[in-house]
């Protein structure tokens, strides 16, 4: 061997390296972006990341921080990591945690915890953390040493991508954190390959495309999973390939843009009601579709399910068909089928006949809600807004009827461009999934925007990100569609009347206090903030929003308190009496 490899060999014997490094080499598991909060025993490992070429985005609360880390992972097909604190900062994490399971979004969480050496001792935050977490999570452990943990970590990265996404923990021993080892007794592991595409059996997708060819009237129902499975092609072919209509779930917005001629989400009701045959791409039969139950349905409507996980397949109701493997594989595999031999659904049948008027009559009932001048509704927001969004702009939406309402009018043409409270229907996930998209747009898409729609009282939740949002001057515009409350609240003269009374014995649960100015959150912090009443004051700061690309902005945007969504066929959720 030359004298100089000698050399390097006998310097890389001498070479130490922290446990902290070690950690920060998520990067050879290609994980891009690290979110968080720094403190004992974590601070070092935040510095290590950086220092590898992860960004490492600090944050103001670790539940934003994991929401945002989760986000990524869908958003990029790569899991974000979230770093946190022992005890209370994990505790904090739990939360997002459970999101990202409850939306099979892949996620890693690393967290650091007490010495080892003062177990059971009443350490510093002590709590069961691998234990705990074993309930939010497909995969949880801490290493036995610091050269065991790059496995454990491409472990937990594997185990957060294959099969259906989720969240991973990670236990990081604060003495691991500033120990130091020899660099030879560390292994890297390689990459993980990427998740492997498995296919439905041919008879299984033979009698699919049967079951489809045979229907009197079909529909395509496209969720998430499609959009995170990278279906967006696939699926669009066989849309119009064959016209078919097909309706698109919140998130599974954009993987055929919404304005396309086959999309029926204006008759969503009476599609899901009287529809014979539904396909459901990546679609679970929760309470977000009614459970595939009566009255919503049809007693005998054929569901063929086509999922990535088995123990998804024949929840709720039984499937004609079910198609198990990748999204987009499967997709691609019907479209086969329907090459061999061709078909089309009639564009003239009664079915189409019925969905086109529907949808006529439910677009005018909006028009006509949105044609009101002052106060301002939702509709009347939405329609103004939706005048001027940017076609690749990112929307991410959360608050209940701001969320419910929005995903009818503001149109998405992009997959996975629409973020929203999801399958856990969580609040408070709206900065933290705003602050992710920012990033894969600065990072990926330059020039695209984020539109983050906020119900006021949605907006509480994580409101303190803002700063977060200037500190990196990120591109988002925040909408705040403020009616002063939860559902609804009250208008200035009717509080004043309040406080004649002893306030938390007097007003409602669901009030706010009115007129609240949270555009000076944002101006606090250096961005652009504005209190808009009018639909020309509205119009006016979205286009100077929209033109300021060196700045975010907020529009707290005032509405009438008292306002609600139009009569719907079913109520979306249990009833209340309120």
């Amino acid at each position: 061997m030359p004298e100089s490899s000698l050399a390097e060999r006998g310097d890389r014997s001498e070479e130490q390296v922290s446990g902290a490094k070690v950690v920060a080499a998520l990067t050879t598991q290609g994980v891009e972006y690290v979110f968080g909060i720094v403190g004992v025993p974590v601070t070092e490992i935040a510095v290590a990341a950086q220092g590898l070429g992860i960004w490492y985005i600090g944050m103001r609360n670790e539940q934003a921080a994991c929401y945002a880390a989760s986000a990524i992972g869908y958003l990029t097909g790569r899991p974000g990591a979230c770093l946190v604190v022992s005890g209370p900062g994990l505790i904090h994490a739990l939360g997002g945690m459970a999101d990202a399971n409850m939306n099979c979004w892949p996620l890693i969480v690393i967290g650091g915890s007490s010495e080892r050496s003062q177990e059971t001792m009443g350490a510093f935050q002590e709590f069961p953390q691998v234990e705990a977490c074993r309930l939010y999570s497909k995969f949880s452990a801490w290493p036995s040493s610091i050269e065991a943990i790059p496995t454990i970590i491409e472990k937990a990265v594997r185990s957060s991508t294959y099969g259906r996404p989720g969240a991973c923990y990670v236990d990081i021993p604060a003495d691991f954190v500033n120990l130091e080892v020899n660099a030879n007794s560390i292994k890297f592991v390689e990459c993980c390959m990427p998740s492997p595409v498995s296919m439905a059996e041919t008879s299984a997708v033979c009698t699919a495309a049967s079951v489809i060819r045979n229907a009197k009237q079909p529909l395509l129902v496209i969720r998430k999973g499609a959009a995170y499975a990278r279906a967006e092609e696939s699926i669009r072919k066989l849309v119009e390939q064959c016209k078919l209509p097909f309706l698109p779930t919140p998130m599974g917005k954009g993987v055929v843009p919404d304005n396309h001629p086959n999309c029926v989400r204006a008759a969503r009701s009476r599609a899901l009601q009287f529809a014979d045959v539904i396909v459901l791409f990546g679609a679970r039969l929760n309470w977000i579709l009614h459970f595939g139950l009566p009255p919503r349905y049809q007693p005998d409507v054929k569901f063929i399910q086509v999922d990535i996980c088995a123990e998804e397949l024949g929840n709720n109701v039984r499937p004609a068909v079910v198609l198990l493997g990748d999204i987009n594989a499967l997709t691609k595999q019907l479209l086969e089928q329907f090459d061999k031999t061709p078909w089309q659904y009639p564009p003239e049948s009664t079915w189409w006949k019925t969905l086109r008027e529907k949808m006529k009559s439910n677009e005018a009932a909006s028009k006509e809600l949105a044609s009101k001048y002052l106060p301002m509704n939702y509709y009347t927001v939405f329609y103004h807004v939706q005048e001027q969004l940017p076609r690749n702009c990112f929307v991410v939406s959360e608050g209940v009827n701001t969320m419910d309402i929005g995903r009818t009018v503001l149109q998405n043409y992009l997959p996975r461009h629409r973020l929203d409270a999801g399958t856990f229907g969580t609040m408070g996930v709206g900065l933290g999934f705003a602050i992710a998209a920012a990033l894969v747009a600065k990072d990926k898409h330059p020039g695209q925007r984020v539109i983050c729609v906020e119900g006021d009282s949605a907006f509480g939740f994580s409101g303190m990100e803002v700063e977060t949002i200037c500190r990196y001057n990120l591109p988002i515009i925040l909408l705040v569609v403020n009616n002063n409350g939860i559902y609804q609240g009250v208008d200035t003269s009717s509080w004043k009347e309040m406080l004649n009374f002893e306030a938390a014995a007097m007003a409602p649960p669901f009030c706010l206090l009115p007129n609240s100015h949270y555009g000076q959150v944002m101006t606090a912090f250096g961005g652009n903030g504005y209190f808009v009443q009018t639909q020309e004051e509205l119009r006016k700061s979205l286009r100077q929003s929209l033109a300021d690309t060196a700045k975010p902005s907020l529009i707290n945007i005032m509405m009438e308190p008292q306002a609600m969504r139009k009569a719907q066929d079913f109520h979306w959720l249990t009833r209340s009496n309120m």
